[in-house]
C-alpha cells in the first residue's frame, strides 16, 4: 500500500530511449538547471514522483511510468544522481507549461492498477531456452550480463530489467511498456529477441 495518495499532476522528464518498467530502478544523472529545479520541488512533496515518459513525433508518448526518487546524491560539479523507484504506469492527458521551467502532466492512474500491487508471475515463461536464447542475443550484440542473477531472478525482475536495458529503439521500448501483463511483455520480448537473431544470421549468411 501507498503511503501517499497518486496526485493528478506531476512533473514529466522527457528522455529518449528510457523507460521505467513497474517495480524497477532507474538511476538518472540530473544537470540540466531546469531539472535540478524539478528535483528541489519534487523533493519537497509528499509523493516524490517523476513522470518518465519518452519524446514522441512533436510531442510525447502516451503512456509514461512514474518513479518515486528514494536516493539521491550531489556531486562536486552541482550534478545530482539520483534513483528512481517505480510505481505506477499512467496515461498523459494533458501537457501543462506553467511558471515552472519544466513541464507537468495531467495524469490518469486508473488503466493501470495492477501496478500498485504485488509483483506479477509469468506461468509460461520457458526459462531455460529464454535464457538459451538470451544467450545467443547477448553474444550477437557483444553485451554481457550477470548470468548467474538472471538465471534466480523472479520472473518480473527477469522481464522488465531487460526490457529497459536491451538495446532496442524507442517505439519497441515504449510497446513494452505499454504491455499490460508481464506475460504480454515476455512474449513480446521474445519476439524482439527473435527477431534480432534472424536478421543477424541473414546478415551472416550475406557476407
Amino acid at each position: 500500500m501507498l503511503r501517499f495518495d497518486l496526485p493528478q499532476r506531476i512533473p514529466l522528464f522527457p528522455l529518449t530511449g528510457a523507460v521505467l518498467m513497474p517495480r524497477t530502478k532507474l538511476p538518472l544523472h540530473i544537470f540540466e538547471p531546469r531539472y535540478l529545479q524539478m528535483l528541489e520541488d519534487v523533493l519537497k512533496t509528499e509523493h516524490r514522483l517523476i513522470g518518465m515518459i519518452q519524446p514522441e513525433g512533436d510531442g510525447l508518448s502516451d503512456i509514461g511510468c512514474a518513479g518515486r526518487v528514494v536516493a539521491f546524491s550531489e556531486g562536486e560539479d552541482g550534478r545530482m544522481m539520483i534513483s528512481l523507484r517505480a510505481i505506477s504506469r499512467f496515461r498523459l492527458d494533458q501537457v501543462e507549461e506553467g511558471f515552472a521551467p519544466y513541464i507537468q502532466g495531467q495524469i490518469d492512474w486508473s488503466g493501470f492498477k495492477r501496478d500498485l500491487r504485488g509483483p506479477e508471475t509469468d506461468p509460461d515463461l520457458q526459462r531455460p531456452g529464454f535464457i538459451d536464447m538470451l544467450r545467443r542475443y547477448m553474444d550477437m550484440h557483444e553485451l554481457s550480463t550477470d548470468w548467474d542473477a538472471a538465471e534466480q531472478a523472479e520472473d518480473e525482475m527477469l522481464i522488465n530489467s531487460l526490457a529497459m536495458m536491451l538495446p532496442f529503439d524507442d517505439a519497441e521500448k515504449q510497446a513494452l511498456l505499454q504491455a499490460q501483463t508481464l506475460c504480454e511483455r515476455r512474449a513480446l520480448l521474445e519476439g524482439l529477441i527473435e527477431y534480432s537473431l534472424r536478421n543477424g544470421e541473414n546478415e551472416d549468411r550475406l557476407q
